[in-house]
């Protein structure tokens, strides 16, 4: 054939042919620094491969984790935990109710003690107050925690009050929160009231400090446990029962106002069983 100058070239022998590969014979494969290691392997002999007779195959292995991967992985976080933390975005509820407790609590602890004081006593919901100004009571009292202890609450809501709202909404979680808070206070202050008015009490105890938020995560308790089948409802509940039982006999047992706290727990803890748990079943769940 004609070369670019014009002359003709002479022209090469043809490349002796190559031999036939033996299908017994493997592959030579070059190595590249992948990422993850990989291993190739040729296939048994006289095991054809995707239409192709004779040829090997190649199979892909994981290489095994060194002994650094394995410890990473062991120590990475679950899921399943984090799923558990209130955030601002599956949570807003239950993570902005904890905000607040933590400025107030941390407004108890560095506060002047007279400032703090006098807005607990204006806060609480006890005879006095709710005779005077029940609506303020009702509202303030459950923004305080009483002994000032806030991580503890907030292992509490992660349990018992924000996979409500996880399956139910924000504002059905803080309805269920707030109507148990209110029903207890008022199932317990009621009867403090009439005592002191028919003098069978004295009237200081109108004045007993009265603030905090377990009636309503005690509620939002009982209706997940409600919303619970079998033998899971069961131990819920029995749950439920010892650590009411539980705060009444390590706090005073024999105090008057011990006794009003464990009806009040008592009454917003079945009143999310009986009351809010049926009526939520038939409650679909949010989409996420």
């Amino acid at each position: 054939m004609p070369s670019h100058s014009g002359r003709m070239s002479p022209r090469e022998p043809d490349p002796e042919p190559r031999p036939a590969r033996d299908a017994a014979t493997p592959r030579k494969w070059r190595s590249f620094p992948w990422p993850r290691e990989q291993v190739l392997e040729p296939a048994a002999s006289g095991t054809p491969s995707a239409g192709i007779t004779g040829a090997s195959t190649a199979v892909l292995t994981k290489a095994e984790p060194t002994p650094a991967s394995a410890f990473l992985s062991a120590w990475r976080p679950k899921r399943a935990w984090l799923g558990l933390i209130p955030t601002p975005r599956s949570t807003p509820f239950t993570f902005g109710y904890l905000v607040l407790l933590l400025g107030t609590s941390l407004l108890i602890r560095f506060g002047s003690p007279t400032f703090t004081d006098k807005l607990l006593a204006v806060s609480s919901t006890d005879a006095h107050n709710m005779a005077r100004h029940p609506l303020t009571a009702l509202l303030t009292s459950a923004f305080w925690i009483a002994d000032g202890g806030w991580l503890p609450y907030a292992v509490i809501f992660a349990i018992a009050v924000a996979p409500l709202e996880r399956r139910f909404g924000g504002l059905r979680t803080a309805v269920v929160f707030f109507t148990g808070h209110v029903l207890a206070t008022i199932a317990t202050e009621l009867p403090v009231m009439a005592l002191i008015h028919t003098d069978v009490l004295p009237h200081s105890a109108g004045h007993w400090l009265d603030i905090g938020v377990s009636y309503g995560f005690l509620t939002t308790a009982g209706a997940l446990v409600a919303l619970l089948s079998g033998r899971a409802r069961i131990a819920g509940i029995a749950a439920l029962e010892l650590f009411v039982i539980g705060v009444y006999v390590t706090d005073d047992p024999a105090s008057l106002a011990s006794v009003v706290t464990v009806l009040g727990h008592a009454c917003a803890a079945h009143f999310g069983l009986l009351g809010w748990g049926p009526r939520l079943r038939s409650v679909p769940r949010i989409a996420r």
